[in-house]
């Protein structure tokens, strides 16, 4: 086996985004996954985006990523969530054939130069020590090869030391009918990183013609498909038709019943689970006063039977799976074709990252994904492209790629992890951007492929799209300024709250497509937010501009509660702005230590 510039751990989301990105840049990059035909497999629901997690795929293909893409050609349906509530909290979500999207992440990463795939499972890690500082020099696989590479990329899902459990039964897997990835999650703990456990689960497929139809609510989607990436401008795909059930009593009542035959609360299960996508047991023993809990039955491709119910997953035995689904209006009758379980695995906490997400314990190694601690689909994408970009960074010695709270969900996402950690599965929400009415998803061309092309990996092509949109939004706004109603120009008539962009009837517009028209439309009906927003940000970023030296001796600064200092100490924050941001540090001590960096800065 020959020697490669970058190796990237996984071909999962985070492991696609990191191998193109490393390899599109001209890296010479080895993908190592324990199965070829695994690449972009969709573990749990068949969809991709939501509120706020289709921020992350627009930013990902903004930045040059390849999600988009894949969504786009995949999508059975389109929605735009929360069009009745205001742009910051709307987001497109689109239905996946997933064995389509699949395919088609497998076929992108073949086809790309300076990218090979190698079907085997990492087991070690190749470390060299010098001046007390580790990096990792390659990789141990479990057939024995040892392959060196300047860069390395951990993304390993849920496979790292992966147990799944459905009642009694329990078997090492990372997915059901997939092998786990033993051996690494131990190494890690002798090399000193801290290696916690976590959980998750999916439900049961059932037969698409076992289900009475005439018992489910339609959910339609939206009439028009719209792309996620920007490098489209309509999308062409067939669209499929989901359904809305109901849990009742009955099955509340079965579920209760068989509670002490579920490993989660018989203490089988040891690692946390995610609060927001809770199992259904969960939801029965949490909120015992709530008589049903809502169910989508979500189809899991064009070419197959598989229905996916969203809501449902449970680590419930196989048998107590079929009484409690066949109590739903609709399932009554169904066949189960795979039954729900849980998974735990090994994580990685991501309070020993930098905000490139650069291992703090061993140099040159990357982490995404869920690795870190996350979970779904999006945010180990976005995790993957920027560890990607960065491991591409290393190599060519210039400065990692760093995104703000103020720039991007993502840079939200990464911040949160490496500066407060998470004990559970971490999951973005529109509430966790302080920034989301500029952090919108109509956006995020305009905020990062310029970061992208700097970086090289967003193409020239991509550059020129934008600015033929940023000169298209310029004279909308200069054809709303020139044209008057009733003494005013239409573009102080369009902030007014009762008028829109299409009700000014303002000659030329139709010459604009409906993208160009509503981000100008929303730029102006918001402009006294997106000032005040800008304002604010303008002053955190004067607070991120305050580096700390990574050699920063904490010690040697007087004043400082030993909380604060053992927790600078711990963490070691990049900026003041990160500083502030660490859980239970004192307001005074941000100050003190502001004070001592300014006057090394100085001296």
């Amino acid at each position: 086996m020959r020697d490669y510039e970058a190796i990237v751990i996984g071909g999962g989301h985070a492991g696609i985004e990191a191998a193109l990105a490393l390899s599109r840049e001209g890296f010479d990059t080895l993908m190592i996954t324990q199965s070829l035909d695994a690449i972009g497999r969709m573990s749990c629901n068949p969809a991709i985006g939501g509120v706020a997690k289709g921020n992350l795929v627009r930013e990902i293909d903004a930045l040059g990523g390849e999600m988009g893409h894949l969504i786009d050609a995949s999508m059975i349906q389109y929605r735009i969530l929360n069009r009745s509530r205001g742009p910051a909290v709307q987001a497109p979500r689109a239905q996946a054939d997933k064995f389509s999207y699949s395919r088609l992440a497998k076929e992108t990463c073949e086809k790309q130069d300076k990218l090979n795939l190698f079907m085997d499972t990492v087991v070690d890690f190749i470390i060299e020590e010098k001046d007390g500082v580790r990096s990792i020099v390659g990789v141990v696989t479990e057939r024995g090869w040892r392959i060196s590479a300047k860069v390395v990329v951990l993304t390993t899902g849920t496979f790292m030391e992966g147990r799944i459990f459905i009642g009694e039964y329990d078997a090492p897997s990372g997915r059901l009918g997939e092998g786990a990835a033993l051996g690494l999650g131990k190494k890690l703990r002798e090399y000193g990183f801290h290696v916690g456990r976590m959980k998750t689960g999916t439900p049961a497929r059932v037969r698409k013609s076992s289900l009475d139809f005439d018992e489910l609510e339609v959910q339609d989607g939206d009439e028009e498909m719209l792309p996620f990436s920007f490098d489209y401008e309509k999308i062409d795909r067939p669209s499929q038709n989901c359904w809305i059930t109901f849990t009742n009593e009955e099955t509340h009542k079965i579920i209760r019943e068989n509670m002490h035959r579920s490993p989660l609360y018989g203490g089988k299960i040891v690692g946390k689970g995610p609060r927001y996508c809770p199992s259904i047991e969960d939801k029965v023993m949490r909120f015992p006063e709530r008589e049903r809990h809502q169910i989508f039955v979500e189809p899991e491709g064009v070419g197959t039977e598989e229905m996916y119910l969203n809501g449902l997953s449970s680590s419930l035995p196989e048998e107590v799976q079929h009484q409690f689904i066949r109590t739903l209006p609709g399932l009554r009758h169904c066949e189960i074709m795979r039954p729900a379980y849980a998974v735990e695995y090994d994580y990685l906490d991501p309070l020993d990252l930098l905000p490139s997400l650069e291992s703090k314990v061993v140099s040159n190694l990357f982490v995404a994904g869920q690795t870190n601690g996350t979970s779904g689909y999006e945010e180990a994408a976005a995790q993957g492209i920027i560890a990607g970009i960065n491991a591409a960074q290393r190599l060519k010695n210039e400065k990692p790629v760093v995104l703000g709270r103020t720039d991007a969900y993502i840079g939200v996402l990464i911040d949160d992890l490496v500066t407060k950690g998470t004990k559970e599965p971490y999951r973005m929400f529109t509430s966790r951007a302080e920034y989301r009415l500029s952090l919108r998803h109509d956006n995020a061309d305009m905020r990062l492929t310029p970061v992208g092309y700097k970086a090289g990996l967003a193409t020239e092509e991509k550059m020129e799209r934008l600015k033929e949109k940023i000169e298209k939004i310029e004279a909308v706004k200069d054809l709303l300024r020139v044209t008057k109603r009733d003494g005013k120009n239409c573009y102080q008539l369009l902030s007014q709250p009762e008028n829109d962009i299409y009700s000014l009837s303002v000659p030329g517009l139709e010459e604009y497509s409906y993208e160009i028209l509503s981000e100008v439309q929303l730029d102006v009906k918001y402009s006294g937010y997106l000032k005040r927003q800008e304002n604010e940000a303008e002053r955190v970023k004067r607070q991120e501009a305050m580096i700390i030296p990574e050699n920063f001796d904490y010690d040697k600064v007087d004043g400082i509660s030993a909380e604060s200092r053992e927790k600078f100490k711990a963490i070691r924050p990049h900026s003041i702005g990160q500083a502030g941001r660490i859980s239970g540090v004192r307001v005074s001590d941000i100050a003190i230590l502001s004070v001592a960096i300014k006057g090394r800065n100085n001296g």
